[in-house]
């Protein structure tokens, strides 16, 4: 069985599309020979800035003959329904077979097809392939029709076995395909012929080209770190930059230089941003002091000079590069140490959405709300508040005008330069967090408050817009606000109850507060002229219970009440836009908890229940119910509760009242229904405790102890007994499990 080599080779593929791209025609081209009839053992794809390559394995010589067999129209159908039944066969009238059925005669194709030889396959789904692949961007040139990421210079398309090799026919615009090859483009750009895939691999790094992307990577890593360490030095790991790398050249070669003294007093992030954007140079720090002291660069040509030349070319652009990097720095930090008012003031003509209002609306509701949010999350609130309030001030700075990607950690540079604490310094870099589900959680109590503001601001004011998440689309990262929130909440066991505080800036959003402002002073103008006593604003309160409080108000006072018309329908919207961003949490909540093992229908029976907008009470619920399902007497006792639930939705339903009370112990008739009796008295003595204290572990093993009266309840006694006052007392014995359960979840949503 023949193995086949196909080789693209082009000018330089862009290194973010490489990978892709090696992939794409892998597929392609596998796909396209299974479907055409052939197999092989195995498939693998390479890529090098000039080529992308595939070997395939094993493949079949050729396709086996096909048989198949299409059932057509009746022989007395319309002649154009049998003319296209044989237009989509490509047979003629006199080729068809006539059989007899049931409703008449009807015309059969048999088509038999026969095998054709690999190589013919192969030039068909290669020029497919090539004429059809899913590039981001392509490009002509010459006269002819074919696209490609950069002009295709040439094509091997080689079939080898053990017999020698053979060139598979294939001609694309004027490019033929052939077995020769070219190496690095300065230092072997000699054509070469190869004669298979093993030969192609060996004699392409003999002419200074490494075809495995994986392996140009280690090659760079591993002489980087081992130049790093031989001078006491650490490279800054950057993945995502090393695969960037090794798709800029096909024979690494990395040398290391010094970076300026003038700029070893810059942030080391900025370094590192300002190298990698520009130069793609990686960092090498000193360990004992956290400097970025040196820099990596990979060349693509080894020089006689060892790199000397290459470094000095680098060293002079890159001292350019920092150079702009320390202006920005320094007339950065000089703003901050004026108090950063310029850049404050200059986030007012910034807009945040052209319905939410600027960048200093946003900063003013943040601040607001974090200083609301502190004493929850143990922060001090005048803290969390000047936090808040300079936590973007960054925006404006010239550093992160240059390098977005800094801002917030820029803003702990610069609040430390203005002279503030060091909470507030690490709340202006740490607010953003978490940014994924794999970024870390803040936990100092200011940065905490500061992150939940943004985030609770940002849900609240594009909920209340009407701006939500649409099936995969998302623009405004809405879906990881709400898991950021999750996660703050979470791992920092927060107990924070969300409705209010989501009713409240829901409102906000949608009335404004100079709004709630403005009606507060025609409220008091009114109190005074109508001399009404005990004006009910709810002082130190929510603006949502301002409102609220003038909306009553406006029922005294009726030369306001069209403005608290206005103000009341806000509350009215409020509440409903609230109650559905609580369930979009709880939506991300259920995803956060589904890759922790937690079950759906466990988390559906503890979002029933009250106390659902506290997410961390949530959880410690369906974790402690999760684990009681997983136990042997919590499968049994939820099959109790759901028949005894069942028999009792049925009674209730027949007879038209409702069983939930007056079950008396005097009326039991045996033992078993005695001690399910005594069993509930005990459980809801143990439960009622329980939930009051939030000890969820207790109340689920208190739940357990009345699996085995259950079982025993079931087995000895018939419900609907024939005597009236003994069905009806059972069936509120039977309401009392369902109460009971009910207490500690919603058993009804448990599946199964």
């Amino acid at each position: 069985m023949p193995n086949l080599l196909i080789e693209l080779f082009s000018e330089e593929i862009p290194a973010r599309m490489q990978g892709k791209a090696a992939e794409d025609l892998r597929k392609l081209v596998t796909d396209g020979l299974v479907e055409a009839g052939l197999t092989y053992e195995g498939a693998a794809a390479f890529s090098t800035p000039r080529r992308l390559a595939l070997s395939i394995e094993n493949l079949t010589a050729e396709s086996k003959p096909v048989r198949e067999e299409r059932k057509g129209p009746r022989t007395d159908a319309p002649a154009q329904a049998i003319e296209g039944f044989l237009r989509s066969t490509g047979l003629s009238l006199d080729q068809l077979e006539a059989r007899d059925e049931k409703k008449g005669q009807v015309y059969y194709a048999v088509i038999e097809k026969q095998g054709r030889k690999a190589a013919e396959i192969i030039a068909e789904v290669l020029e497919n392939a090539i004429r059809n692949f899913p590039w981001p961007k392509s490009m002509r040139w010459g006269s002819g029709s074919l696209k490609w990421v950069r002009p295709l210079h040439s094509i091997i398309c080689l079939l080898s076995d053990e017999g020698g090799s053979e060139v598979v026919p294939l001609d694309i615009d004027g490019i033929t395909s052939g077995k020769s090859t070219k190496g690095h483009r300065f230092m072997a750009p000699a054509a070469f012929d190869v004669n298979g895939f093993d030969d192609y691999e060996a004699k392409l790094k003999r002419a200074r080209v490494i075809l495995r992307a994986e392996e140009r990577a280690e090659t760079i890593w591993n002489e980087a770190t081992n130049m790093a360490f031989a001078q006491g030095l650490e490279i800054v790991e950057d993945r995502g930059l090393l695969a960037e790398v090794a798709g800029l050249v096909e024979w690494p070669v990395v040398l290391m230089g010094p970076i300026g003294e003038a700029f070893l007093g810059l942030p080391p992030e900025v370094l590192q941003t300002s190298m990698k954007e520009h130069q793609k140079f990686f960092s090498v720090k000193n360990p004992k002091t956290g400097r970025i002291e040196k820099f990596v660069t990979v060349a693509n040509i080894e020089t006689k000079d060892n790199g000397e030349t290459i470094l000095k070319g680098n060293l002079k652009v890159l001292s350019a590069r920092l150079s702009d990097a320390k202006f920005f720095y320094e007339n950065d930090l000089r703003e901050a140490k004026a108090g950063m008012t310029k850049w404050l003031d200059g986030l007012d003509v910034v807009t945040f959405h052209n319905k939410l209002g600027s960048q200093k609306a946003r900063i003013d509701r943040i601040a607001a709300l974090a200083r609301e949010i502190a004493p929850a999350v143990g922060a001090d609130a005048d803290k969390a508040f000047e936090a808040a309030q300079i936590a973007k001030a960054d925006l404006r700075s010239e550093m992160v005008g240059e390098f977005p990607e800094l801002q917030g950690l820029m803003g702990m540079y610069y609040a430390t330069a203005a002279g503030r604490t060091a909470d507030v310094a690490a709340a202006c870099r740490d607010h953003y967090s978490p940014l994924g589900p794999s970024d870390d959680v803040p936990t100092a109590p200011v940065s905490v408050a500061v992150a939940l503001a943004d985030k609770i601001d940002t849900l609240t004011g594009f909920w209340a817009i009407d701006e939500k998440p649409t099936g995969s689309k998302d623009p405004f990262a809405l879906r990881r606000a709400a898991l950021g929130v999750i996660r703050l909440v979470l791992e920092n066991n927060l107990e924070l109850a969300l409705n209010s505080t989501l009713e409240a800036f829901v409102f906000e959003h949608l009335f404004g507060l100079e709004s709630l402002k403005r009606l507060n002073a025609e409220a008091q103008t009114a109190a005074t002229e109508h001399e009404v006593e005990g004006f009910p604003v709810a002082k130190g309160k929510s603006r949502l219970e301002d409102a609220r409080a003038l909306v009553n108000f406006a029922e005294k006072i009726d030369r306001i009440s069209g403005l608290m018309d206005i103000s009341g329908g806000a509350i009215e919207d409020s509440e409903l836009k609230s109650a559905d961003l609580l369930a979009f949490f709880h939506d991300r909540l259920k995803v956060f908890l589904k890759d922790k093992g937690v079950r759906h229908d466990v988390i559906d029976a503890c979002i029933a229940m009250e106390g659902n907008d506290d997410l961390s009470l949530l959880v410690k619920r369906a974790g402690a119910l999760s684990a009681f399902m997983a136990t042997e007497d919590g499968e049994n006792l939820i099959q109790g509760f759901k028949r005894a639930n069942n028999i009792l939705s049925q009674a209730e339903a027949k007879d038209g009242v409702e069983y939930s009370f007056g079950a008396d112990v005097k009326f039991a008739e045996n033992d078993e229904e005695k001690a399910l009796f005594a069993a509930l008295d005990t459980a809801e003595a143990a439960i009622t405790p329980a939930m009051a204290s939030q000890d969820f572990a207790a109340a689920m093993t208190a739940m357990a102890a009345l699996r085995a009266p259950i079982d025993a309840f079931f087995t000895a006694v018939q419900v609907n007994a024939d005597n009236e006052i003994i069905r009806r007392n059972r069936l509120n014995l039977l309401s009392r499990i369902r109460t009971t359960c009910l207490a500690v979840a919603d058993l009804t949503r448990i599946e199964g």
